[in-house]
């Protein structure tokens, strides 16, 4: 609302994994990257770049992603970290803990794991979990006697 920002739509897609494509292993990459298809391995994008990772609702990755600007639409099995942005679209699931700078987070997005704030500034991090005691059904109140 009060800042330009950044349309990460129109970012410009260097490689295109297709929904029918599969990769067992690490993938390494710099610029963009969109994903259909399923990745088994790390994805990591090279040291000191700009990178966005792309992932589309019919992705799939089961390994650990380091990128700065991530997009998620699909599904992840592990630990997401994003040290400049972070996009959870409504459709994105992940099973890990999500480390960001800065998360945008739509509607029927699921983490199931923590969000850790990693600011770029070298504050002390913020993590956000469930620390609610369990429930109890409250006892009745007695009434007089009978």
């Amino acid at each position: 609302m009060f800042g330009k920002k950044t349309n990460f739509s129109s970012a410009r897609i260097d490689t295109l994994i297709g929904q029918g494509t599969e990769i067992n292993g690490d993938l390494v990459y710099a610029g963009g990257l969109h994903v259909d298809g399923r990745i088994n391995g790390n994805v990591v994008a090279e040291e000191g770049s700009s990178s966005i990772l792309i992932l589309s609702e019919f992705g799939h990755i089961e390994g650990e992603v380091k990128v700065p600007n991530i997009v998620i639409n699909g599904k992840i099995v592990g630990d997401v970290h994003g040290s400049t942005r972070v996009e959870l679209a409504p459709k994105s699931r992940i099973k890990g803990s999500v480390y960001y700078n800065l998360i945008e987070m739509a509607i029927g997005a699921e983490v199931n794991g923590a969000l850790v704030h990693q600011p770029n500034d070298g504050k002390p991090q913020k993590v956000l979990e469930d620390k609610s005691t369990e429930w109890s059904e409250p006892s009745e109140p007695v009434i007089g006697e009978q």
